[in-house]
């Protein structure tokens, strides 16, 4: 027996439909043209209302299933703070699965005692499939950057968050029948973990991720105004000269947008071990003003109906250029909006950007 909360939604908007036309079959009708116009307004208005209903309905169900994924979405990337100790960060992601809020690809931040600790992360696959291991290894991060005190320690942390991830869902796989060489068993994620001391000073460790981009800020414009030279003597048929105008300075936003150099990558993790004795390698330092740009290789793997590549560093500039006083936000939203464009409104993978300036002072 269905009961009224298992019945589907159409079946139950039939149910009176069907009941309501057996019935008026069964009136008495004083004329056949009578009788045929009069049902046809019956079953009309019926089929409306019940069309009404149905719409009601599913426009609820929609509602709700949008409320769940903007939790789940907000639980696994949670909105980054505008501010952190000195520093303004914004990101943004984009799902290449239609409709999704969230997919394979994580970032996050976090305060401690020893720096601003940055992650950005890409799992294999993308969409909804490949969330599960992002949430594992991004709540992984959380718990474990206040504590650890090296970033080595937080590597590991999270490579023991993914290993158990992908058993227990290997064990899953296998009860259900897909045998041990199933989804799980190939899962690996790539990551970047970077650590920016008081003095800007830049760690990190890399696995197997895209290197950032620097964007380095240029002294904001001045007005220089060379001396006169000495005034000649006056006389009646010479004027006093008029000294010269202000000249600006040359001004701009970043002079060159540059990828970081921290050398080869480790392989990322799930595929091995994280080795003994791992140190986080030396990036330079985040001045005053600087802009650290983090991606994942969504974005600079995208391509558009030439099969032609993002041109990020390309883009990266054109926006500084523009809008010098670009804040992350911006420099975020005007990336996303040309990856969009590049890729026709339909990117291939999934992909993550995350901006973070420097606003403390020298």
């Amino acid at each position: 027996m269905i009961t009224r909360g298992e019945m589907p939604q159409p079946r139950r908007a039939c149910v009176p439909a069907g009941g309501g036309a057996t019935a008026y079959r069964e009136l008495p009708a004083p004329g056949r043209w009578a009788h045929s116009l009069a049902g046809t307004a019956a079953f009309l208005l019926l089929a409306a209302g019940c069309a009404l209903r149905v719409r009601r309905d599913l426009l609820a169900r929609l509602r709700r299933s949008q409320e769940a994924a903007e939790a789940a979405r907000r639980s696994l990337l949670r909105p980054l703070p505008p501010r952190i100790d000195g520093l303004a960060l914004a990101g943004a992601h984009l799902s290449a699965t239609r409709g999704a809020a969230i997919g394979g690809d994580l970032y996050g931040a976090a305060p401690t005692p020893h720096g601003v600790r940055v992650v950005i992360g890409d799992v294999r696959g993308h969409g909804l499939p490949s969330a599960a291991a992002a949430a594992v290894v991004l709540g992984a991060f959380r718990d474990a950057a206040y504590d650890e005190p090296s970033l080595a320690g937080v590597l590991r942390r999270m490579e023991r968050a993914l290993a158990r991830h992908v058993r227990d869902r290997a064990a899953a796989e296998h009860t259900a029948g897909a045998g041990a060489a199933g989804p799980a068993a190939e899962e690996f994620v790539t990551v970047l973990l970077l650590q920016i001391a008081e003095d800007g000073t830049l760690t990190a460790l890399n696995c197997g991720h895209p290197w950032p981009h620097v964007l380095r800020a240029r002294a904001a414009p001045r007005l220089r105004a060379a001396l006169p030279p000495a005034a000649p003597a006056r006389t009646a048929e010479a004027p006093a000269p008029k000294p010269p105008l202000p000249v600006p300075a040359p001004a701009g936003p970043w002079p060159d947008v540059r990828a970081v150099d921290g050398g080869d990558p480790l392989p990322p993790l799930g595929v091995v071990p994280v080795p003994d004795g791992l140190e986080a390698g030396d990036c330079g330092r985040l001045g005053p003003g600087d802009v650290l740009f983090l991606h994942t290789d969504g974005a600079e793997d995208a391509r558009d109906a030439a099969g032609r590549f993002f041109p990020l560093p390309r883009v990266l500039s054109g926006i500084a250029a523009r809008q010098p006083a670009a804040t992350p936000a911006r420099l975020v939203a005007g990336v996303h909006a040309a990856l969009l464009r590049h890729t026709g409104g339909h990117p291939a993978d999934d992909a993550a950007l995350l901006a973070v300036r420097s606003d403390r002072c020298a």
